[in-house]
């Protein structure tokens, strides 16, 4: 991966996010990304990581607790899969990472936290497509028949070991550390969560997760530069970037619609422009 694409305008911005998505085949735009957007250049890791510096034994317990307890609010969910979307989209530290088929909704989250509208933002872009061909290939050649690129809840609960008398939480997910150990490299692969409500549809969400949760997904993209770029949104664009975000109604309002995300956009929208700003 080479250093940050940095555009100087909202033009180029776009272009730079829009870049290679002809697809000659389909003869049609379809970009081969999925993005992250970023209020500052933090490092690339998981909610899990965050909270533990050993992810993976603190994650069965998570897991174990967040079915037990939530069974009081929510249905039971059909598989671990379901439980960990669920969890991620309310808060649950996961070994899952936020990202979007939208490179507007990327931008949005790169510049709606005015408390880094000191520092340069950056949005990531992921090669799905990529990503996908480097699978172990029982997961590539299982895309391939269902002719995609991401997997599904489901499509992931199928691949469950199964194994008699094994914790529920190994027999449905070790089998991603078992391809690991055989494919010699911790691998990546891109998940798209039910439609657990309109937050997930109006963000065109999807989660990346690695096979293993200690593998942190910033060095596992630098060591393979080909799957990833990275765009930075300079702290004096970000103004200009939010208002044209604010006219294309990509906003709080529209992306979390609710009222807190309605209240969440007007305490932004009408929030007065930074003093010295010409541009506001």
């Amino acid at each position: 991966m080479t250093g940050p694409i940095r555009p100087t305008s909202w033009s180029a911005l776009l272009a730079a996010l829009q870049d290679d998505d002809w697809n000659p085949q389909l003869r049609r735009f379809r970009s081969p990304y999925v993005f992250r957007g970023q209020g500052s250049a933090a490092p690339l890791t998981t909610s899990l990581q965050r909270l533990s510096e050993q992810p993976q034994e603190v994650e069965r317990h998570l897991v174990r607790a967040f079915r037990k307890y939530a069974l009081a609010a929510v249905p039971a969910q059909p598989n671990v899969w379901a439980w960990l979307t669920l969890g991620q989209h309310h808060g649950l530290p996961t070994r899952l990472l936020d990202w979007t088929y939208s490179p507007l909704v990327a931008l949005h989250f790169a510049t709606n936290d005015s408390r880094h509208d000191h520092e340069d933002g950056v949005v990531w872009m992921l090669n799905s497509a990529a990503c996908a061909a480097r699978l172990p290939a029982p997961l590539a050649d299982l895309l391939t028949r269902e002719g995609s690129v991401v997997f599904t809840t489901d499509l992931l609960a199928a691949l469950s070991d199964g194994t008699p008398g094994a914790p529920a939480f190994d027999a449905e997910i070790g089998w991603l550390e078992r391809l690991e150990r055989e494919a010699g490299e911790p691998f990546l692969l891109l998940l798209e969560p039910p439609s657990i409500d309109q937050r997930i549809v109006q963000q065109s969400a999807l989660f990346a997760l690695l096979s293993s949760p200690d593998a942190v997904p910033e060095q596992w993209l630098h060591a393979r530069p080909h799957l990833a770029r990275q765009v930075t949104v300079p702290r004096e664009l970000k103004a200009e970037v939010r208002d044209r975000l604010d006219q294309f109604n990509v906003t709080e309002r529209t992306l979390f619609p609710d009222l807190h995300g309605l209240s969440r956009w007007l305490r932004r929208y009408y929030q007065p422009a930074a003093d010295g700003d010409p541009d506001r």
